[in-house]
């Protein structure tokens, strides 16, 4: 079932809602620069076990509305917020994938976990996607100035470009334009402000010792865009967390080794 959610004036944002009357309920948050549409191998299986699924397209991807502002992290954990009151969500597991798994630290940082009593991270873009100065495991800083420009120039290219160091595992070409196709639905200007909101967002590290209720921490150890050494830095600042590697997978985890994600997942929801 697919809905719009009013999270500020004259902005939309889409939601799917997959078997509502699940008895367990977990919330997606994409990453970039996809749409609730990456998760189409979790949507797949996991309602067949009994869980409600709920995937939102972030303001500027997807089915949503693509206004010109309001790509922070703080605004995106806002309107996770209104599709979670929209909704009524109560005991839910919330789980963000890259920028989304940002975001949803930020959410329960922001909004004190309000209707999340677990929360799971997949090759989560935290604390910092980047390298600062004191923490040398992220993307050079040029490395994401050069994506903003490359949005800009030839967004085609550039999305070609990451989604070729996307997946570890075989992906076909079909596949391959499946998940290009799904870059080039966002819009530009919102492709370019989140990656920008990489470059100054910093808070992610205080966020981490905030969170309250036991993490899963999913991630790759081949990823070539969120560093595995990103997934220890967030079990080290989260307490309860625990962390599962994936030997076999890059950043695309859900799909490179997607029938040990679903299950890792389903275990811990359901718990």
């Amino acid at each position: 079932m697919g809905l719009y959610v009013d999270v500020e004036p004259g902005v939309r944002i889409y939601v799917e809602d997959l078997n509502p009357e699940g008895c367990r309920t977990i919330l997606f948050i994409h990453g970039w620069p996809a749409d609730h549409r990456m998760f189409e191998y979790q949507f797949g299986q996991l309602p067949k076990m009994g869980y409600r699924c709920i995937g939102i397209d972030a303001r500027g991807f997807g089915n949503s509305d693509k206004p010109w502002t309001g790509y922070d992290y703080d605004t995106s954990a806002d309107d996770i917020r209104c599709v979670i009151d929209a909704l009524d969500l109560h005991d839910i597991t919330l789980g963000g994938h890259s920028t989304g798994g940002a975001v949803a630290i930020r959410y329960m940082a922001r909004h004190n976990g309000y209707g999340v009593s677990k929360l799971a991270l997949f090759a989560a873009a935290a604390p910092s996607l980047i390298q600062r100065p004191h923490f040398p495991h992220g993307q050079p800083r040029d490395v994401v100035t050069k994506i903003i420009q490359d949005t800009y120039e030839d967004r085609p290219k550039m999305l070609q470009g990451f989604g070729d160091i996307f997946f570890f595992q075989y992906v076909t070409e079909a596949f391959s334009q499946w998940f290009f196709q799904m870059g080039l639905q966002a819009a530009g200007w919102s492709t370019a402000a989140v990656a920008k909101s990489w470059l100054d967002e910093e808070r992610l590290f205080s966020d981490l010792g905030k969170i309250q209720v036991p993490t899963l921490i999913l991630h790759g150890i081949h990823d070539k865009v969120c560093f595995f050494p990103l997934a220890l830095a967030q079990q080290e600042g989260i307490r309860n967390s625990r962390l599962v590697p994936f030997k076999y997978s890059g950043h695309g985890l859900f799909y490179d080794e997607r029938d040990k994600f679903n299950k890792e997942l389903a275990q811990f929801a359901g718990e």
